[in-house]
């Protein structure tokens, strides 16, 4: 009886764990698909390697990504104002360790992803492969 007891527990515990809790959805921010490699072996890339730094990659995601070293970690934030319609702002832009909203100075955390707004960052998955930090939608 007591090994069915925790088995039913154990059971509980893992069923109430799940690795696909991610939710990006933001109404003001489609959903594009992409997957970008960064070497960070290589110069342009060389930052993410020390806490508290980010780099600003292009041509992804609606309005480029933000990567940035958590000292524990990397996070990966579209450059799109969660809060402003897509076409109205132009990208944010970096102040230090926050990102800064163009249209409506709003400050967002690199850490978090959160703002005082509604909206917080529309975050992307990242992964580290060795030296490879791969960042996805």
């Amino acid at each position: 009886m007591k090994k069915f007891i925790y088995s039913l527990i154990i059971l509980s515990i893992l069923s109430s764990c799940t690795t696909n809790d991610f939710n990006n959805a933001n109404p003001n921010i489609p959903n594009y698909p992409f997957t970008v490699d960064l070497n960070l072996s290589l110069p342009s890339y060389s930052n993410l390697k020390f806490a508290g730094n980010a780099i600003y990659y292009a041509n992804e995601g609606a309005k480029g990504i933000y990567v940035f070293n958590t000292g524990s970690g990397y996070n990966a934030f579209d450059a799109a104002c969660p809060n402003q319609a897509l076409n109205s702002c132009t990208a944010m832009t970096l102040n230090g360790i926050n990102i800064v909203c163009p249209c409506d100075e709003s400050e967002y955390s690199l850490f978090t992803g959160l703002g005082k707004l509604e909206y917080p960052l529309k975050q992307y998955r990242v992964e580290l492969n060795g030296n490879v930090l791969r960042v996805y939608n």
